[in-house]
């Protein structure tokens, strides 16, 4: 393979002296030479014609110049994608997430995931919090994404974002005319919330029993886009995550109630078999969510 020598030929053409060519590859002037001389011999023809204050190229050298630049790059690029070949990430992602995170959150973290590892094909499971343990706890998906908490003790949990979340009403509810809303406020109003199992259903419960609130009547609905169309039909009030309602609300289609408490924050976390191989996709994903 004359790759060494073709491509000190070109530097010797391009730099026009063998000791500024020897100086740019960093190898010694007499290496340069060899090189030369090999060439010459392998293609039977002078490469240049050398005096002491002269060093010109000759046709024959000339032609050689212009396919040895092609043979470089043609040789460079497959050496790139050989090397690519062998080290490109492939495979198959699989993610099992709770519905705030799936809908509002998952989407920006794939298309970084996309960005860096372009053949890597990913499929989404998306449930509540509860089913998405199940699925992570019988291997069904690589690693899961969960608003709330779970009790499975053979699950591996580690948070990696934080969530607000906000109560919210229709923008003709009494309560959303206030500039202040007291917990008392609260007291006997109507509820439209997740199912039991989702994250999102669980803080609403902690909120209602910390603060000591009794519902009128709550409405359940195991969809966060169907929770904001009822509260816009004014069927009642809700927790959900700032990220699930920030269009909505500039829209002014949905109304955030300012009650008067510290702010209602959370953790999203990911999950995953406590005594269990990582696959190399699902560690490449845990890594762009720390």
């Amino acid at each position: 393979m004359y790759y060494d020598a073709l491509k000190t030929f070109v530097s010797v053409v391009e730099e026009q002296s063998f000791t500024k060519a020897a100086e740019k590859l960093m190898i010694s002037q007499p290496s340069v030479s060899v090189h030369i001389k090999n060439l010459e011999k392998e293609f039977q023809t002078s490469l240049f014609l050398r005096s002491p204050k002269m060093l010109k190229i000759t046709p024959s050298g000339e032609i050689l110049y212009d396919r040895a630049k092609q043979m470089i790059q043609i040789y460079e690029h497959t050496k790139r994608d050989i090397y690519e070949h062998h080290h490109r990430v492939k495979g198959m992602l699989t993610i099992g997430a709770s519905f705030t995170i799936g809908e509002y959150i998952l989407p920006s973290f794939l298309a970084k995931l996309r960005e860096q590892y372009p053949d890597i094909d990913v499929e989404v499971t998306i449930g509540n919090t509860k089913e998405i343990a199940q699925l992570v706890r019988h291997f069904k998906v690589d690693v899961g994404l969960i608003e709330g908490h779970t009790e499975e003790s053979d699950l591996h949990i580690q948070s990696f974002m934080d969530d607000e979340l906000a109560i919210v009403a229709s923008v003709d509810h009494p309560l959303a005319q206030l500039k202040k809303v007291e917990i008392d406020d609260l007291q006997n109003q109507r509820w439209v919330a997740r199912e039991k199992g989702s994250g999102t259903r669980e803080y609403l419960d902690h909120v209602l029993m910390s603060n000591g609130l009794k519902m009128k009547s709550i409405l359940t609905i195991s969809s966060n886009q169907g929770i904001k169309e009822a509260i816009v039909h004014d069927l009642g009030m809700s927790v959900l995550s700032l990220c699930a309602i920030k269009e909505d609300v500039e829209q002014k289609h949905l109304s955030i109630l300012d009650v008067n408490t510290a702010p209602f924050k959370r953790r999203f976390s990911y999950i995953y078999p406590a005594n269990s191989a990582h696959k190399k996709v699902a560690e490449l994903f845990i890594q762009l969510l720390n």
